[in-house]
């Protein structure tokens, strides 16, 4: 059953359909396998069912944050913040380049709108600073895998509506994780930085130079604070973050920075929009084929055949890694989480890993998907946001990819580190 519509589900792509399009095929071919024609208006109800949870109305809003705080002139703040804090050092423009990633993955939840927001601006100057132009994108593209993993993340809101595990768990889950995804990263770029003779951004720290960059990143740094905080002390759903910080950035933007227009409003409601209506359709689609797997028991019967090579949560781990890593290199990252989520998580249930610790790790793993060829999207975006060629970025992003698995392995052994921070706060 499961080859058959992975079979079908290949081939409508391969024929140039658009992504929910072919989910709904396989979804067609499935239940034409399992003889229940007369079933088809399940379709619709599975559609519309996998975009009623109300925590996935958090998504529109992280993504509105975002969008706005580009259009309010907050991003360019933000980054003058990170050049100030980390400028200094051998390499400076490639540590702005992760801390920028880490302020704006507490914003938006999205690798793909950090690699655009941040691509667009440092690699043209890491560039222009001397950064051989594979190395500058490879980087960018590497730690905007921080964006989902640090809180709030579309990918941990998804897994929750799926698990009905509770979402503020999982984004203080991500913390950590997300934290040590970034210092990763600046250990790479240090040891990069020595073997290529980088530049540094400014010759001196100068605490001036911080307390003003501090000053004028002030209102966006609170941002994010709204966001985490509200979600960490109880205050706030995620939902409710998301708007209350979508309306602080339109207050911030039409007082205190004046650069948000009418015009910019509309802009940045169109865009989410756009990309909101293409991530519901699919997460719609995904659903009629999740259900038809879970409908003829897929994970039931998978799970004799993982255990039958795992007698450890570590080992469950590994092989669900290591199935997803393989998927995620040929499926959009949000369909292959709809759809791989049902299958794993009763496996995961039954060989009792805590549920915070297998929603980072299938998160970190289909965030990985992201840069990692042929079908990484954040590849696309930064080849295309910093002019770097596909090819060139193909043959040196494995370094980055690397990395992050490494940082897999360790939360994949070493449970404590995303189950930490939610357990000690009660969720």
């Amino acid at each position: 059953m499961s080859i058959l519509l992975l079979l079908v589900f290949f081939a409508m792509l391969a024929s140039g359909l658009p992504l929910f399009v072919a989910m709904l095929c396989t979804a067609l071919a499935g239940f034409a396998y399992i003889g229940e024609s007369g079933q088809l208006r399940l379709m619709v109800q599975q559609f519309y069912g996998g975009m009623e949870p109300f925590s996935l109305l958090a998504i529109p809003y992280f993504i509105l944050v975002g969008e706005l705080m580009g259009c309010a002139g907050l991003t360019s703040r933000l980054l003058r913040f990170a050049e100030a804090l980390v400028g200094h050092l051998k390499g400076g423009l490639g540590y702005v380049t992760v801390v920028a990633s880490i302020i704006f993955a507490g914003v938006n939840g999205s690798a793909a709108a950090d690699a655009s927001a941040v691509g667009s601006i440092m690699i043209p100057a890491m560039k222009k600073g001397g950064y051989p132009d594979s190395y500058a994108a490879g980087l960018t593209a590497g730690s905007s895998l921080i964006g989902p993993i640090i809180p709030p993340s579309i990918f941990m809101i998804l897994f929750g509506a799926m698990t009905k595990t509770n979402v503020g768990g999982l984004f203080m889950a991500g913390v950590v994780p997300g934290l040590l995804l970034g210092v990763a990263f600046m250990v790479m770029h240090r040891i990069s930085a020595a073997r290529l003779n980088l530049p540094t951004v400014n010759t001196a720290f100068s605490m001036p130079d911080l307390w003003r960059a501090t000053g004028g990143a002030m209102a966006a740094l609170i941002a994010p604070g709204i966001i985490i905080g509200g979600i960490l002390f109880g205050f706030m759903t995620p939902t409710e973050s998301g708007a209350i910080a979508s309306l602080y950035v339109v207050i911030v933007g039409f007082v205190w920075t004046r650069q948000l227009t009418v015009k910019g409003v509309l802009l940045a409601l169109s865009n989410t929009v756009r990309l909101t209506s293409v991530i519901f359709v699919v997460i719609g689609a995904a659903t009629i084929v999740g259900w038809i797997l879970s409908a003829e028991k897929v994970p039931q019967s998978m799970a004799p055949v993982i255990m039958s090579y795992a007698s450890s949560p570590e080992q469950v781990l590994l092989l669900i890694s290591l199935i997803v890593f393989v998927v995620g290199m040929f499926m959009e990252e949000i369909a292959a989480l709809v759809l791989l989520t049902p299958v794993f998580a009763p496996l995961a249930v039954a060989a009792g890993i805590d549920p915070y610790h297998f929603g980072i790790v299938m998160t970190l793993n289909i965030t990985i998907a992201l840069i990692t060829p042929p079908m990484g999207a954040c590849v696309y975006i930064v080849s295309s946001v910093g002019n770097v060629s596909l090819e060139k970025m193909f043959r040196h992003i494995w370094p980055f990819v690397l990395v992050a698995l490494a940082c897999q392995l360790l939360l994949i052994f070493v449970p404590g580190i995303s189950v930490w921070l939610p357990h000690m706060l009660g969720y």
